[in-house]
């Protein structure tokens, strides 16, 4: 996996958001309450888009874009999809900071007026641009919210004999946790990330807190949330439910691939903006954790996953390198090995795994999640019930019916017939009279005319 023999043609990014203030989620279904960045998740998040400019929009790097703009962001060359749903504007906030850093103001981030005037954008020529996925009617990057298959699969792993015995291996730290917790009643395994959350986020910001909170019991509980998050966020089964949350990021995932690989195509850089969940499964789904089990682990604020696609030196298909940077706290990024081998995977490797179970619709995810109201599964449903509707007016003849049409209209037509020979004479009924009746028309006729 040497950086001389290819070169990075583009890179899928997968960055969480920066440090934030507290962040509740009920445990059963996952709604969240609203939260906001703090002004460290927002440096977080600066240093993070620094440092991946550095390797990547940097002419010397080894891993330098080609053909990439790196001075003025080309909105051509970048897409940026930001999550606006569970966590408010922490997401979108935390990939605003980080194009800061990625691509800073540029003086050079102008346009010229047809009056002559030069107008430079604010700040210096602030450059930033993103979309946001708002979850009621975006699931791209929320797969898990209002899907009632996963809230069950949930309740069953808090059912399961494994979460059991972890929550009794684990009964004398959470005898001791409440009098470090501001009195909280819900110390249980069940509600284990809302422990944490509180825990981690006073450790950093309240100096009272962190001076009392013996020293092992902020790592006890991270290990506890990470293994409560990860039993929920991923599946053993390839499409199982609890991989939700990046089956549904999978299509976007995939464009960012087709266009980054199609050399007509300006696109070099594909970026989701998400929170912590959607790592656990990206790591499990494409087997980095059975080489690297520390990936099983909680992420740190403005983590971020760099997935490489590079044009090997030989030619032929380009192929992905998995990279992982830990957060701020982390130099540098490190190469992990997937799919069950070593080294680079061919971009075919990817797609041809994981496309079957990728849920390429929000009508494909209402089906998934048995939604038939919330997320625009409501007027998905409706559009398919008039079109039922429609199906039963326009519905085809069955064959006796068909059957019993073709006779009636052939004896319809047969009738018509008949009486067109009658009118013209041809048929009659009472054959002589009537032709005597002409007949003696006909002799009247010729006799005035000869008078």
């Amino acid at each position: 996996m040497s950086n001389s023999d290819s070169t990075v043609i583009g890179v899928i990014f997968l960055i969480r958001h920066g440090d934030r203030q507290g962040f509740y989620q009920n445990p059963t279904n996952y709604n969240p309450a609203n939260t906001v960045i703090t002004p460290l998740g927002l440096r977080e998040e600066f240093i993070t888009g620094e440092y991946l400019r550095n390797v990547y929009l940097n002419a010397s790097s080894p891993s330098f874009i080609q053909g990439i703009n790196s001075t003025i962001a080309d909105p051509n060359q970048i897409t940026v999809v930001a999550d606006a749903a569970g966590e408010g504007g922490v997401i979108m906030n935390s990939a605003e900071a980080l194009l800061q850093g990625f691509f800073p103001p540029n003086a050079n981030y102008s346009t010229t007026l047809a009056n002559g005037t030069i107008v430079e954008a604010p700040l210096g020529g602030y450059q930033v641009s993103f979309e946001s996925a708002l979850a009621e009617n975006d699931v791209s990057l929320e797969g898990w919210t209002s899907c009632a298959p996963f809230d069950k699969a949930t309740s069953e792993f808090y059912q399961s004999a494994e979460f059991n015995q972890t929550a009794q291996d684990n009964a004398d730290f959470f005898t001791n946790l409440p009098q470090y917790l501001d009195g909280r009643s819900d110390v249980n395994l069940e509600n284990m990330w809302n422990i944490f959350d509180y825990m981690n986020v006073n450790y950093i910001h309240n100096a009272t807190f962190r001076s009392k909170l013996p020293p092992t019991l902020l790592p006890q509980a991270r290990n506890l949330a990470a293994f409560h998050e990860y039993g929920v966020f991923t599946s053993p089964q390839l499409d199982g439910i609890g991989n939700i949350g990046f089956r549904t990021m999978l299509p976007g995932i995939f464009q960012g691939l087709s266009s980054i690989t199609n050399s007509s195509d300006p696109l070099k850089i594909y970026y989701n903006a998400i929170a912590y969940k959607s790592f656990f499964t990206l790591f499990r789904m494409t087997g980095a954790v059975d080489q690297s089990p520390q990936l099983t682990g909680l992420v740190n604020y403005a983590a971020s996953v760099s997935i490489e696609v590079r044009q090997p030196s030989s030619g032929g298909e380009p192929v992905l390198r998995l990279q992982f940077k830990n957060g701020t706290e982390e130099d540098a990024q490190t190469t992990f090995n997937w799919f069950n081998t070593s080294g680079d995977i061919p971009v075919s490797t990817f797609t041809n795994y994981l496309a079957p179970v990728a849920i390429n619709s929000t009508a494909d995810w209402c089906t998934v999640c048995s939604n038939t109201q919330d997320r625009g599964c409501g007027a998905i449903a409706a559009a398919a019930s008039q079109a039922a509707i429609a199906d039963q007016v326009h519905q085809p003849i069955s064959p006796v019916g068909a059957g019993f049409l073709g006779a009636g209209l052939a004896l319809f037509v047969a009738l018509c017939m008949l009486g067109t020979l009658f009118f013209i004479g041809v048929l009659s009924l009472g054959q002589r009279k009537g032709r005597t009746r002409h007949n003696q028309r006909s002799s009247t006729q010729s006799s005035d005319v000869r008078a």
